[in-house]
């Protein structure tokens, strides 16, 4: 019996632990499926997990969810607004962000990363931020797009999106 969230409802933990643990537990994990297969609780939980950070990480370095918004319409825009945000700095990251050394850069500027060996989004977000500062303070002047520069990608948009759904 779980007194708390889940009242007086049976549940099942299961505890996991490394192999090179003798004592104690690495991960406790309750479930109130009572009849699954350990080996596919395990399996859905790690599926999971990659979702849990991304939420919390989205959470605690853009904010997301935590606005204070009153009307319908502004609380279903800003989650899904911040989620996009979240996505497009990875993908910018992935695609044009990343450098091989930004992990050894890393380790040096802070040297209690000892065993870290690919970026997490922390990095990616200051990485973006820094880009953009030195962009916006360059001493190149930036010609801004055009109304046919920007129809131009609108267009090439709209018909990736037609692709993708044919």
């Amino acid at each position: 019996m779980w007194y708390g969230s889940f009242h007086t409802q049976t549940v099942r933990a299961i505890l996991l632990r490394d192999d090179g643990t003798d004592t104690g537990y690495d991960l406790a994990l309750v479930t109130t499926d009572l009849t699954a297969a350990a080996a596919g609780l395990i399996s859905r939980y790690a599926w999971r997990w990659s979702i849990e950070v991304t939420f919390g990480e989205a959470r605690d370095l853009l904010g997301v969810g935590q606005d204070r918004n009153r009307t319908q319409r502004a609380v279903e825009r800003t989650v899904p607004y911040g989620l996009y945000c979240y996505s497009i700095t990875v993908l910018w990251y992935t695609l044009h962000g990343h450098h091989p050394n930004d992990d050894a850069d890393r380790c040096d500027r802070q040297p209690w990363y000892v065993t870290k060996s690919e970026p997490a989004f922390s990095d990616m977000a200051a990485k973006l931020r820094r880009v953009i500062i030195a962009a916006r303070f360059s001493p190149n002047d930036q010609v801004a797009p055009t109304d046919a520069d920007i129809r131009t990608v609108q267009q090439a948009w709209a018909q990736a999106g037609l692709d993708a759904a044919a």
